[in-house]
């Protein structure tokens, strides 16, 4: 769990670094309201994929084996390497049930709740396929990820237009190229 005290101390320590008076009337309360602004962004951060598939992973047995795609849902995260968000970020997941599926309000709450943690793009999309899985029983996973990083477009090399494109793939997307394919122009 976080520890909304511990993190105060490390904001005072950072304004410090910055040269900033703790004493300030604009920064006073800074630490405290940066506490609390962490302990929302990285919410995720106290929960194992396995409790945010319990948590928002409520199944409904239904015999089908229709792809059921979830696209456009738009999030953020926070960059583990830099602290440096990941913004503009459009998340789109598929997947093929194996007796049942979940609700697809579900899908944006997973995906939202796997942001919300320090993070590597490529392992959103690894974490958002390991709970639907879970939440599914489905092997069979798709997630697509654009994304703006700023710590590429505001600092480095600054490159403003650039976006960062993953895409995870598990059990029969992985080899069944139609498959992914089909996945993808549900995308357009």
């Amino acid at each position: 769990m976080m520890n909304q005290p511990m993190i105060e101390q490390g904001i005072k320590l950072l304004l410090k670094g910055f040269g900033e008076d703790l004493e300030r009337e604009g920064i006073i309360e800074t630490p405290k309201r940066a506490a609390k602004m962490y302990l929302e962004l990285l919410e995720g951060m106290n929960y194992t994929n396995e409790q945010i598939a319990e948590k928002f992973g409520k199944s409904f047995e239904v015999n089908t084996s229709q792809m059921v795609v979830v696209k456009d849902i738009e999030t953020f995260s926070m960059c583990e390497h830099h602290l440096a968000l990941m913004y503009d970020m459009n998340i789109s997941v598929g997947y093929i049930p194996n007796g049942k599926v979940i609700g697809l309000s579900k899908i944006p709450r997973i995906a939202e709740m796997c942001c919300k943690r320090l993070q590597l793009q490529e392992k959103i999309g690894e974490d958002i396929a390991e709970v639907i899985s879970i939440a599914t029983g489905s092997e069979d996973v798709i997630v697509h990820i654009t994304s703006k990083h700023s710590c590429v477009t505001a600092r480095g090399i600054k490159s403003r237009g650039s976006n960062t494109v993953t895409t995870t793939k598990k059990g029969k997307f992985t080899s069944d190229y139609d498959l992914t394919r089909e996945f993808i122009n549900a995308l357009k």
